[in-house]
């Protein structure tokens, strides 16, 4: 095509997608192109600047640019993702449109390689490209952790979203088993958190905040708790909001108030008796589940995307022994105001 070009839309292609319209009738451009053509407003519909995702109408005319031949030079590969792999990558999905993906992800699977780490989320992620870009980690959860985990499509969606989660614009709520019962049943945690000294690998420590300057590298982190629910005085289920993002905040910081998560090797009981709270079948696996995400869509619409993940297999089963009702979905705006407003303040 040597110039600019005026395509009406017919009724066969009313209500498709823009971007996937361009791309099966122009095979040459990328997702990624299309991306930066319609910013730039090279491409329009009916005169104006739109999105990828907006949806054609008979009668519509598509401007569209002087276009490449062919299709650009493709980059070098990476490794393929094992055929085992793409499969459990793509039964996690729980949604995904232009911008995002939402995964619900297992536990006992890190989000990034590390030492002995071969086999992780990040590695996996080309699996989900399609045709556009491989999607981006905007934050992470541990290995041990389940729930939600939220990638980027693009690197637009990448840099809002990563924006959204440093200005606490997006809500994490986690749901959490613990030894004991807390007092007061909701609170703040204040606790800065620094890393150990000596052999302990990732290991954080939790200082008074009082004395965060007598601490190199020690940053200030603050938790939101509240009790949902107990077993006796043996156990109880929270809900857990961490309102700053540090390394193992959830787990050293209910660690350090007496009453630590279930099945937590690095920051679990101290002593036989604490553990004898919770023996017999109740799985030694971690009792932390990232269990909804609340994040500005970053297209900039201004809607909230708001995620539920169900419980791990593991965590269901110990909901169903302690008789913990899992199906609270609608008690989950009433435990939001507790979180905003706890009552009672731990260090």
């Amino acid at each position: 095509m040597s110039g600019v070009d005026h395509i009406e839309i017919t009724a066969a292609d009313a209500d498709r997608r823009l971007d996937r319209w361009l791309r099966e009738r122009f095979p040459q451009l990328t997702q990624g192109l299309i991306e930066k053509l319609l910013r730039k407003g090279d491409i329009r519909v009916d005169g104006g600047k739109v999105k990828s995702g907006h949806r054609l109408a008979e009668y519509m005319t598509v401007r569209i640019p002087p276009l490449p031949k062919s299709a650009a030079p493709a980059k070098p590969r990476g490794p393929d993702v094992p055929a085992a792999d793409v499969k459990f990558i793509r039964d996690i999905v729980m949604y995904e449109d232009e911008h995002v993906i939402i995964l619900n992800k297992p536990a006992g699977i890190p989000v990034q390689g590390g030492t002995g780490q071969n086999r992780h989320i990040d590695g996996m992620l080309p699996a989900l490209a399609g045709d556009g870009e491989t999607p981006k980690l905007v934050h992470r959860i541990d290995k041990d952790t389940s729930g939600l985990l939220m990638l980027a499509r693009t690197g637009l969606a990448a840099r809002n979203l990563t924006a959204a989660f440093r200005s606490k614009a997006a809500r994490k709520t986690y749901w959490a088993a613990v030894i004991g019962v807390p007092k007061p049943r909701d609170g703040t945690i204040k606790a800065a958190l620094v890393k150990a000294p000596g052999s302990h690998g990732e290991k954080m420590m939790c200082i008074d905040p009082n004395d965060i300057e007598e601490h190199f590298g020690a940053k200030r982190a603050i938790t939101d708790y509240a009790v949902v629910d107990t077993a006796a005085t043996r156990t109880s289920w929270l809900v857990v909001r961490p309102v700053t993002g540090r390394t193992h905040q959830i787990r050293a910081h209910l660690s350090v108030i007496g009453h630590p998560i279930i099945g937590d090797g690095k920051y679990g009981p101290r002593s036989e008796e604490a553990e004898k709270r919770v023996e017999g079948a109740v799985s030694r696996k971690l009792h932390l589940h990232s269990r909804r995400l609340q994040v500005p869509h970053p297209d900039g619409s201004g809607r909230i995307l708001d995620f539920r993940a169900p419980l791990s297999e593991h965590m269901a089963h110990s909901w169903r022994l302690f008789g913990w009702d899992m199906n609270m979905t609608d008690d989950e705006d009433l435990l939001d105001g507790i979180l905003d407003q706890p009552q009672g303040r731990s260090r």
